[in-house]
């Protein structure tokens, strides 16, 4: 659109650190948590013929090409930048995880049958390998008009036909003006609207009848009159904009993100619609920059793990260029980095979806479901393993939590420090994935020292087994949030058997357990195992881990080293350190602190869930929880 047309509209702890922490009776230790074999990531086949497309990946990038009219200008016309825009579509599919592209309308100057022609050749560079949908501005067609025009060039060579071997593509409006795709990225569909300039109360209707034919599908408006905005980015609805907010927008939760060009400068707001959500609208023009913009392009690159949304604006033409060669105006418009071309967007997607599309929280799954060949111990805190009571309610000392595995691993509930009832209550609370849906609260601490621990009764099993083929010990860990007070080394779980006892002269004091895991002054996990077979004590130290929220926790043994993985990811420091089996000597395992002398450190502080103990190493397909 011409000028004169927009007045219309740091490191880990020290090892030594640890041991006279513990010997200050600052010590918390624990046995871990186990998890599995690394398995290869899954890679989708594409949704059209191009370069990769994952749609399994949590991040996937869809491309927004605005106003592109000025190079489709009569005899003045030069599609060469867009022709680069595309090939580098097809080129980073893969690698950006590219899912789909929109145009937001004016693709010509001036609706020419020549231009039309021109510019839907030029488009072909994208065909059957990146999925597209483009839409009528008011320069493509007569803009006196809505989408009841009837036939036009634009109509002919971006209709419905153009679209009809794209698997994305869901269909047109009667009129051919208004399409909508279906794309499946990060593992489920969303659904993309294609509005024609200033569309009918019929294309609306249309438009209506698509979002209840897809209820659940998270939606992406595009158009190409929506919104303008100030020098500073902000940005309100036009006249048209205001319509489509009032007859279809608001009222339609599905509808997170809409799209327009038309107008420059850039912008964006957001609004909120009738479910009191957040609705944000941006602009998206670059034709008054150097070269009409020079097929200029805006990716939103989605993070769902992340929650986040980050926004790009480049021009590919001049990035292909060798960098010593572009003249001033060409770097100048390489990349646009101000607020309103580069920016990232929060979005909660369970949240925001779940007025239409609400997560359907996995059932409890029974322990026969969750014990694979090997499994030696597996305690949860449901009615299968404990006489439930009401959440919030205290545990009490002496209450058994049966070892569903059959081979009377029993646990016996224990408080610490003469602490008080509400050390240890019932929760509800529990990870996702969990196969119980029930956790233990412990409020362990110090000042004054308070815990509370679940021990193996002195005849179990588990007390005397050696695991010389390897283990695998998983566990669900939830620190809270606000993360309050003192709790340097606490235990999550450990064995009460002394490496000094065990003959081993490699560790700091001979009173360490012989296995443990437990959480540094920096939230590191620390899991420290003296081995049956080695003179040894390799350490794993993770990252700082989260508070607020579930992690699965995991170690696993292949009978030779020991890896640790958080979330079904493995952390950087692992020790080479050959280590087979663990010097348990006939001690008990203990579930929620460490014992370091004859007393126990601090107890832990959070939540424990579902705890298993296999005597193999584990694939990744046999953690307890599904992890992405």
């Amino acid at each position: 659109m011409s000028t004169a047309e927009q007045t219309e509209q740091h490191d880990g702890p020290d090892r030594r650190a640890v041991l006279r922490a513990a010997v200050a009776g600052s010590v918390a230790t624990a046995a871990f948590t186990a998890a599995a074999v690394e398995a290869g990531p899954a890679h989708a086949a594409g949704q059209d013929g191009g370069g990769r497309f994952d749609t399994d990946s949590p991040r996937f990038t869809l491309a927004v090409l605005p106003d592109t009219q000025y190079l489709f200008d009569a005899d003045s016309a030069d599609p060469a930048p867009l022709r680069e825009t595309f090939r580098h579509l097809v080129t980073e599919r893969s690698s950006s995880n590219i899912a789909f592209m929109t145009h937001l309308g004016d693709v010509t100057e001036h609706g020419t049958e020549d231009e039309i022609r021109r510019a839907a050749q030029t488009f072909r560079t994208l065909h059957g390998k990146v999925p597209y949908s483009v839409l009528a501005g008011n320069h493509d067609i007569a803009s006196s008009t809505d989408d009841q025009r009837g036939d036009s060039a634009y109509l002919r060579e971006f209709g419905p036909r153009r679209y009809a071997s794209m698997p994305t593509y869901r269909g047109s409006s009667p009129d051919g003006y208004n399409s909508h795709h279906v794309i499946r990225a990060a593992g489920r569909d969303w659904l993309i609207l294609a509005l024609d300039w200033r569309i009918s109360d019929r294309g609306l209707e249309w438009a209506q009848g698509v979002l209840d034919a897809h209820p659940t599908l998270p939606a992406v408006l595009t158009t190409h009159d929506l919104a303008f905005a100030e020098e500073d980015g902000s940005a309100r609805l036009s006249e048209h904009g205001q319509r489509l907010w009032d007859g279809l927008i608001r009222g339609n939760d599905q509808i997170f993100l809409a799209l327009g060009g038309h107008y420059w400068p850039p912008g964006r707001t957001v609004l909120t619609n009738d479910a009191d959500n957040d609705v944000h609208i941006h602009i998206t023009n670059y034709q008054d920059r150097y070269y009409g913009g020079a097929g200029m392009i805006r990716t939103y690159g989605f993070d769902v793990v992340r929650g986040m949304i980050d926004v790009e604006t480049f021009a590919p033409w001049f990035l292909s260029r060798d960098p010593d060669r572009r003249t001033a105006l060409e770097a100048e418009t390489v990349e646009l980095t101000g607020p309103a071309d580069r920016f990232s967007l929060e979005v909660d997607f369970e949240r925001r979806f779940s007025g239409f599309a609400p997560v359907v929280p996995p059932k409890p799954r029974p322990a026969s479901a969750v014990m694979p060949r090997g499994t030696v111990a597996y305690w949860r805190f449901d009615a299968a393993g404990l006489k439930t009571v009401p959440a919030g309610g205290p545990v009490a000392d002496g209450v058994v939590v049966r070892d569903l595995s059959g081979h009377g691993n029993d646990l016996t509930v224990g408080r610490l420090h003469a602490g008080a009832p509400d050390v240890l209550t019932w929760s509800p609370e529990h990870h996702p994935g969990q196969p119980a849906h029930a956790s233990l609260r412990f409020d362990g601490g110090k000042s004054p020292d308070r815990g509370a621990v679940l021990r193996t009764g002195p005849r179990a099993p588990l007390n005397a087994e050696k695991f010389l083929r390897g283990y695998t010990i998983e566990t669900f860990v939830r620190l809270p949030e606000p993360f309050e007070g003192d709790h340097s080394w606490m235990g999550i779980l450990s064995w009460e058997g002394r490496n000094g006892d065990a003959g081993k002269t490699t560790g700091w004091s001979p009173l360490e357990p012989t296995c443990s895991l437990n959480l540094s002054p920096e939230r590191f996990l620390q899991f420290v195992v003296y081995p049956e077979r080695q003179d040894a004590d390799p350490t794993s130290w993770s990252h700082a881990v989260p508070v607020g929220r579930w992690m699965h926790l995991a170690v696993v043994n292949d009978g030779r080293r020991t890896v640790v993985y958080v979330d079904g990811s493995r952390i950087a420091r692992n020790p080479s350190q050959p280590s087979t089996g663990i010097a348990t000597l006939g001690k008990p395992f203990v579930l929620g602190a460490t014992q370091f002398d004859e007393r126990y450190g601090q107890g832990f502080y959070g939540w424990i869930g579902d705890t298993r103990i296999v005597d193999r190493p584990l694939t990744a397909r046999e953690f307890l929880a599904p992890l992405g």
